[in-house]
């Protein structure tokens, strides 16, 4: 039998994109010859993926699992395909959902580390996002994941435009450290992560703004206000103003409170904490919005033929 090497293996891969498990199979039944392990891979359907590589996946699900028995940490992770019809397929809300409890058991793991992680016998979850791809037709990818953790409190979820449990296309976790009726914390904890969910703050304290966002917005501002002939320390108050408004509208303890529309965060925190009789704190809260950042790529069928012409 021909001894299957790691260089075999990867130059299968790099000439078809099928997992690497795909690929060591191929090998054993072409007895390493590499035309013959293509040739199988495409039978199987399972070299397709590459013709699809380059296309969009910036549809799919936004999953969340966590562990109900102590709620002491959770995971949220955005799956992705090209289009709506598949994410809405039963084997790929199944498919993210297995791997989301995957990465909640892993503990703390990169998408490289999770991709790697066994899904069943002999499958790994890249062999996984391969085969899924060669099912549906379409690029499937595992984009992104993150861990929100609480040592004396609980980590709430939400899942907004929820399709199933746990699938949707917004997710948020937030952790909250308090020694108090976990029952309660949970309950204020949704309503928290509802809130976010629906304000999109993208910093939880005026401290976690990064200096250079202040100092370019401040740039904005006095640049917006040139030509209007006014004395530079009436500037200095107006661009003052502009940035409060600015932490009102990105930092969550600034947010005004959309459950009351009165309350700011900070002070909803407070009054929930004096009602529980004991301090709270919200050291940290994760937002995934499906599709977040990829840029999509819209076609004209009229403006395309007219290219062509």
């Amino acid at each position: 039998m021909v001894d299957i090497t790691s260089d075999l293996i990867k130059a299968i891969r790099e000439k078809t994109g099928a997992g690497m498990m795909d690929c060591k199979k191929a090998l054993v039944e072409a007895n390493g010859d590499i035309d013959s392990a293509i040739d199988w891979l495409r039978k199987k359907g399972l070299a397709a993926v590459a013709r699809r590589a380059g296309k969009i996946a910036a549809e799919g699900l936004v999953c969340i699992a966590s562990r109900d028995n102590t709620h002491k940490d959770a995971i949220v992770l955005e799956v992705n395909s090209e289009t709506d019809f598949v994410a809405k397929n039963a084997q790929f809300q199944e498919f993210a959902v297995a791997i989301c409890k995957i990465a909640l058991e892993k503990g703390h793991c990169t998408i490289a580390e999770l991709l790697a992680q066994e899904i069943a016998q002999e499958t790994t979850v890249e062999a996984g996002v391969t085969s899924l791809a060669a099912s549906t037709g379409e690029n499937i990818t595992v984009r992104r994941l993150e861990r929100v953790t609480a040592q004396d409190g609980i980590v709430a979820t939400y899942i907004h435009s929820a399709v199933a449990e746990g699938l949707g296309k917004i997710g948020v976790l937030v952790s909250i450290e308090s020694t108090g009726d976990a029952a309660k914390l949970l309950d204020f904890g949704k309503k928290l992560a509802m809130h976010i969910a629906a304000s999109n703050p993208k910093y939880l304290s005026i401290s976690d703004v990064p200096a250079a966002v202040v100092d370019y917005e401040k740039q904005v501002l006095f640049e917006q206000l040139k030509g209007q002939n006014k004395p530079q320390d009436v500037m200095n108050k107006m661009v003052d103003g502009k940035i409060r408004k600015f932490y009102e509208e990105t930092v969550l303890l600034e947010q005004v409170y959309v459950m009351d529309g009165k309350k700011k965060i900070a002070d909803v925190i407070s009054d929930f904490a004096k009602e529980l009789g004991t301090p709270v704190v919200v050291p940290r809260f994760v937002k995934f919005v499906l599709g977040d950042g990829i840029e999509k790529v819209t076609s004209n069928f009229c403006e395309d033929v007219k290219a062509l012409q």
